[in-house]
């Protein structure tokens, strides 16, 4: 009776969704745990056989450090973003468009999703130009400095023409956070903006940030202070209070998207089984949900 009942709430939310675009951000932390990109590609594989439209998004900020590390490269980080020398640039290149991107492409396969790895190198899909030195106040120190995070860019273009072809012959685009810059420059750009900047770009119906955490927290020392709707004057209330650097991020590509015509974001745990089924079709769903308006 009770997946009858489930079946029934289901109803609305499948005619409403057949047929539109969902952006899905994976990150980092999730993509290391083998059984969780197994979940999480099933998941992915009953979405796209309901008809909606997926492009995935990947992070790799841990693998890519990780790596660093035991190459000897030294791995600073101000206010939880990267600084990415020449050296760093390599190991994003080869972590973020390569063994990531081809473990989830893998993984996908086993559930017989058919979906195309890139990067926003590809067909240049991402521009992006690289950030200036910008002077800020250091989280750990309280002081302002002068920060040159290297080969990070920040996005000025969105083309959206080789992601539209792969959407309409049914493949599931998943794409690395890397862009193309002047030239023959590639940049890094964070994983959260280019997922925001995506779902703007393909008027998606959602932005759906999947974490190791389980939705924003009001106390982000309180676990079961969980937020579990919010709309964009709340949104912006607990980025100027609360939010620490992994969840501002996250939080801040979520105002872009709605201030950008996203009509919903939300921020869920990917290590809560089928979390991204639970929070597309049920009432109750079980992360945050943000949207522009009351």
């Amino acid at each position: 009776m009770s997946r009858v009942i489930g079946l029934r709430q289901a109803m609305p939310y499948l005619r409403l969704y057949q047929g539109k675009v969902f952006v899905v951000k994976l990150g980092g932390a999730l993509l290391s745990r083998a059984e969780v990109l197994d979940q999480l590609a099933h998941q992915v594989a009953l979405l796209q056989q309901l008809h909606i439209h997926l492009v995935l998004v990947h992070g790799g900020g841990p693998q890519a450090g990780e790596l660093a590390r035991r190459l000897g490269l030294e791995v600073e980080t101000v206010n939880g973003r990267r600084i990415t020398d020449e050296q760093t640039l390599e190991v994003c290149k080869m972590v973020f468009n390569g063994r990531l991107n081809t473990d989830l492409l893998a993984a996908l396969n086993a559930h017989q999703v058919p979906a195309v790895g890139l990067s926003g190198v590809d067909a240049a899909t991402i521009r992006a130009r690289r950030r200036p030195p910008v002077s800020l106040r250091d989280a750990e120190t309280g002081r302002r400095r002068t920060v040159d995070f290297g080969c990070v860019g920040d996005v000025e273009e969105v083309r959206t023409e080789s992601l539209r072809l792969l959407i309409g012959g049914n493949f599931v685009p998943v794409v690395s956070c890397l862009a193309a810059g002047e030239g023959a420059e590639v940049l890094n750009v964070n994983a959260d903006t280019v997922a925001a900047r995506l779902a703007i770009a393909l008027a998606a119906e959602k932005l759906i940030l999947l974490t190791s955490a389980p939705g924003v927290l009001a106390d982000p020392d309180a676990p079961d202070s969980l937020v579990s709707h919010m709309d964009l004057p709340r949104l912006e209330e607990i980025l100027k209070s609360s939010a620490r650097s992994g969840m501002h991020a996250k939080l801040e590509a979520c105002r872009q998207a709605l201030l950008g015509g996203v009509p919903r974001t939300h921020v869920i745990s990917g290590l809560q089984g089928d979390s991204l089924l639970v929070e597309v079709f049920t009432n109750e769903g079980c992360g945050t949900l943000i949207e522009s308006g009351p």
